[in-house]
């Protein structure tokens, strides 16, 4: 295993904040877009967010290959109790975003639409259309989105306790710069 850095890198935080993002672009649009009905076709919306899921799949992999490779170490002056919270949350925050984004491709797939990524590369079906399975596991997207959403808040709340409550200087590891 690799040595553990001190501070996040660049590239960390060019994941993570692009990540935010495009997080921040999607759930207004995900929740903005007409019910979906039996037998109708995704239009530029859903096709957009189904497009920008695929990229928050392809770059957390990404993130998380790099954290793996690429570990930091917590502040040393934490408590214990926050440095296992901060790693069970981060932990959670990947496999939450791995999830709602593969329910979400398995919803569409198993509803047999032909969605390309942003217009151009043809997406693979996860599922063949009409699959149970893939159905009933694309249900969950709306349930994984409802926990990713309390993720998100516990992990801002968390940063914004340590920068205006505790004035400690986690959350400026992750900053630009």
């Amino acid at each position: 295993m690799p040595a553990k850095q001190s501070k996040y890198g660049t590239t960390a935080k060019t994941f993570h904040w692009v990540i935010v993002a495009l997080i921040a672009v999607q759930l207004p649009l995900g929740w903005l877009m007409p019910d979906i009905r039996r037998g109708m076709s995704p239009g530029s919306a859903m096709s957009l967010h189904i497009s920008i899921g695929i990229t928050i799949l392809i770059l957390i992999v990404l993130r998380f290959l790099w954290r793996l490779t690429h570990p930091v170490a917590p502040e040393s002056y934490l408590p214990a109790w926050h440095r296992v919270s901060s790693e069970g949350v981060h932990w959670l925050l990947y496999l939450v975003v791995l999830l709602t984004t593969l329910t979400g491709w398995m919803f569409e797939s198993a509803r047999g639409w032909s969605i390309s990524l942003y217009g151009v590369l043809p997406l693979p079906r996860l599922v063949e259309e009409g699959s149970p399975t893939g159905r009933a596991i694309g249900e969950l997207h709306s349930t994984m989105v409802w926990v990713l959403v309390t993720l998100v808040a516990i992990h801002v709340l968390a940063a914004l306790v340590h920068l205006f409550v505790y004035k400690d200087r986690v959350m400026h590891r992750m900053l630009p710069g």
